[in-house]
């Protein structure tokens, strides 16, 4: 009765030898599993941060931009408007019958 105790013992302490190596091995698997995550989330975070860098500095040359595109609308603004002008006292000019209009239209728009 001694030996089938000693026996069965024996399978036990194998058997908890054996859980436990299996037990190491996923703790060892699991570390490293969470080693490589760790790792991929620190790169992750610093695309994160190069890409709002990035952001950031594509709205400041978006702004930029818009501030000079306004700038170029107002300048096309009056550009036409004085054209405008010009086109109006030369159709004035044109249109009056005598010659003598012409230095009359001058001296009239100064």
């Amino acid at each position: 009765m001694a030996r089938k105790v000693s026996v069965d013992a024996g399978r036990e302490a194998e058997e908890m030898r054996r859980r436990n190596a299996e037990l190491e091995r996923a703790v060892a698997e699991a570390e490293a599993r969470e080693e490589r995550l760790r790792r991929e989330l620190e790169a992750a975070l610093a695309r994160l941060a190069v890409a709002e860098e990035a952001e950031e500095r594509l709205c400041v040359q978006l702004g930029e931009l818009e501030a000079e595109a306004l700038a170029q609308a107002v300048e096309y603004q009056e550009h036409v408007r004085a054209l405008s002008e010009r086109l109006a006292f030369a159709d004035r000019v044109l249109s009056r019958p005598s010659s003598s209009g012409i230095a009359a239209g001058v001296a009239g728009r100064d």
